[in-house]
């Protein structure tokens, strides 16, 4: 018996194990939540609150200015821990019960790519809590910028730069086409549940997704607007992609949409931790 398969069957029995699923579904609920706080930050930029930061970091930073902040914090970040270190898992060994190879090789991939995405999130807010403090709010926009810099100093940066910000672009499109095909059903158990329940939940997760969608493409077209440009202050996270989406002719209507969105994402993710294929 290979190593490699010992761990894998290790890796197998750990994802399925009661513990690990309720502290990931805990986990993926806490996920939600942020999205929850990202939607509401966006529609203050909307109606014209220029100092919101409206992404993950965002949305961190104010869950923390709330009474009893630091105590939520540490809830938030406990689940965002959990449900990372499920995603892993199940990169590693999960959706055993899809049949093709190929497709079961994509819903792994997707899966680190959301861990990452999720321990990310996770590391800034043990980050804030063990700091003391807020820390900037332009942060995460800054960084960005700081990162997309670096990479336009190297040889060939400009084409590396472009290649980051196609790859999101691609991620943008997968992300809508998996609102608009409604493939996110398929990881769901909705055995013996309402037809009325089945239709909000397949509702909540076509707004969440498309809107998904959009953010990523105009954060990839920002990251390919910086490159062509060699203007590393062009590029930037979700929270410029938003303010960008508000700076266009009728962008409270697009913002307020997408904020819309992001709130059906955050709802779509409690169901997603409730019925969720183990």
């Amino acid at each position: 018996m290979s190593t490699t398969w010992k761990a894998r069957r290790t890796a197998g029995q750990l994802e399925d194990s009661r513990p690990v699923q309720w502290l990931g579904r805990f986990g993926d609920a806490c996920y939600g939540i942020v999205y929850l706080v990202v939607a509401w930050l966006a529609l203050q930029i909307a109606f014209g609150d220029k100092a919101a930061e409206a992404d993950q970091r965002g949305a961190v930073t104010t869950i923390a200015a709330q009474p009893f902040g630091a105590v939520l914090l540490w809830v938030v970040a406990i689940g965002l821990i959990a449900f990372g270190i499920w995603q892993l898992l199940a990169a590693a060994t999960g959706f055993r019960w899809v049949t093709g190879k190929r497709e079961r090789t994509k819903r792994r991939l997707s899966s680190a790519g959301r861990a990452v995405v999720v321990l990310v999130i996770a590391s800034f807010t043990l980050r804030l809590l063990t700091s003391g403090s807020g820390g900037s709010s332009g942060s995460g926009g800054s960084g960005q910028q700081e990162m997309t810099a670096r990479l336009l100093a190297l040889p060939a940066g400009r084409v590396l730069v472009v290649a980051v910000g196609i790859g999101v672009l691609v991620a943008a499109v997968l992300a809508a086409l998996r609102g608009v095909r409604r493939t996110f059903l398929r990881e769901l158990d909705l055995t013996g549940v309402s037809a009325r329940t089945r239709s909000w939940v397949q509702r909540l997760g076509i707004l969440g997704y498309l809107a998904k969608g959009v953010a990523y493409a105009v954060i990839g077209l920002l990251l390919c607007t910086a490159a062509i440009r060699v203007d590393p202050s062009r590029a930037g996270g979700l929270d410029k992609a938003l303010r960008t989406l508000a700076a266009q002719p009728f962008g409270v209507v697009l913002l307020v949409a997408v904020a819309i969105g992001f709130a059906a994402f955050g709802v779509y993710s409690f169901a997603d931790a409730r019925w969720r294929r183990p």
